[in-house]
């Protein structure tokens, strides 16, 4: 009798001695700071769980009590030392990253949060032909639209020829979403003038340059936005045409562009997730950015990436027989889910990353798809008051005031 109350104190030390290695690691989990929702991550039964049965010898032998003691000590020992070796294994193929502190690293998921139901998104509707009174509506709380050279179908007042062709073109907009607003406005910029901007970033012996190359990767420790391009400021006065197009579009002064940029992405080259608004930080110079004009220099076939998708936007709708709404599947929308533009040469998006107060607009996260071939754009930033440019050196604003007036009258807008 004595040795079976050994021999089950014994067992009660061991199987303590495996509740020590097995729970300690359960609770070390729950303290880091981030929510784990699958029990995966601990190998599905729990650290160092086993569900090895302890499968007792058949062999008769004589039975001395030490022995079958010692046996079945010894084959619970193999088992939960396999399923804890099994767990480990499991745990380091899920455990969440760390870094060279030990802490885990931020998902994307942690920096960009989904957003709250209650937040309101409202798509439009692709049935509707252009409304100026919707579009005025629309653009109520943000910095707008000058809707004075736009007439009644949308279309600008102004006209001009594109390229070698005899035909005229004529700026046409179409809201994409009615809240937040985002617009597109197809012939914004004519072919000639695209191929004029692209050309820009070449080198070019025979004239002073208009752009300056600034190396534009973003792998910051504090944020999760990748963007793999290439990013060059433009002087004021080279660009005096998307200037005056997009002072003629937005109504506002030449002093509240930020520095102008043409960006390339090559093949495999994106910029993720991210929103434009300014860091607090930096609100000292001109404030917050109100709008985003950009305007694509290239077409991208379908299937060949570098659309500009807004995570939490959805593509217009259209209504069908039964009075239903469904989504569109219109040229400009590549995924059925999510508000994606599709790049077209001379097409502008526009979109405002705040509203007209200077608060953050958290709807407006959006990101440039990989590229599968080269895909360029212009980008012009609006600020809340007069902003004061530093790159390349010199660079300003009044330079281009007397170029920017002549595309004006040129263009038919004076």
């Amino acid at each position: 009798m004595t040795l079976i109350l050994a021999a089950i104190a014994l067992l009660g030390v061991c199987i303590g001695d495996i509740n020590a290695f097995s729970t300690p690691p359960r609770c070390r989990s729950q303290r880091q700071p981030i929510i784990i929702t699958s029990t995966s991550h601990f190998g599905g039964g729990g650290f160092g769980a086993s569900k090895s049965k302890v499968v007792p010898s058949k062999k008769k032998t004589k039975k001395p009590k030490k022995s079958k003691s010692a046996g079945f000590l010894d084959e619970l020992e193999v088992s939960t030392s396999s399923s804890s070796s099994r767990s480990a294994s499991q745990i380091s193929s899920s455990s969440p990253k760390l870094d060279r502190f030990g802490l885990p690293v931020p998902t994307e998921e942690d920096i960009f949060p989904p957003l709250a139901p209650d937040i309101t998104r409202i798509p439009s509707n692709k049935d509707h032909d252009f409304n100026r009174e919707e579009v005025a509506d629309a653009i109520k709380n943000h910095l707008g639209i000058n809707l004075n050279v736009f007439d009644e179908d949308g279309l600008s007042m102004h006209r001009e020829q594109n390229g070698k062709s005899s035909e005229s073109t004529q700026w046409s907009l179409n809201q994409l979403h009615k809240d937040p607003p985002v617009f597109q406005i197809d012939n914004f910029l004519t072919e000639e003038e695209c191929e004029s901007y692209k050309s820009m970033v070449e080198p070019n012996d025979n004239e002073p340059p208009k752009a300056f190359q600034i190396t534009s990767p973003t792998f910051s420790s504090l944020s999760i936005s990748r963007r793999t391009s290439t990013t060059w400021f433009c002087k004021y006065d080279g660009v005096t045409t998307l200037l005056s197009k997009g002072q003629q579009l937005l109504s506002v002064g030449l002093s509240q562009m930020e520095e102008p940029q043409i960006v390339r992405y090559r093949t495999g080259e994106e910029f993720s997730w991210h929103y434009d608004e300014i860091p607090s930080t930096q609100l000292s110079n001109g404030g917050q950015r109100l709008a985003t004009l950009l305007v694509y220099l290239n077409d991208m076939e379908e299937g060949s990436g570098g659309g500009t998708v807004f995570r939490d936007l959805s593509p217009p709708t259209v209504s069908s027989r039964n009075g239903k709404r469904k989504r569109s599947k219109g040229p400009a929308n590549s995924n059925t889910n999510q508000l994606t533009v599709r790049p077209k040469m001379g097409t502008a998006l526009l979109f405002f990353p705040s509203y007209k107060d200077g608060t953050p607009d958290v709807r407006t996260l959006h990101k440039g798809e990989v590229a599968l071939d080269t895909k360029m754009i212009a980008q012009l930033w609006i600020h809340e008051r007069e902003y004061r440019a530093a790159v390349p050196e010199g660079n300003r604003q009044t330079d281009a005031m007397d170029g920017v007036k002549q595309e004006a009258a040129r263009l038919g807008f004076l």
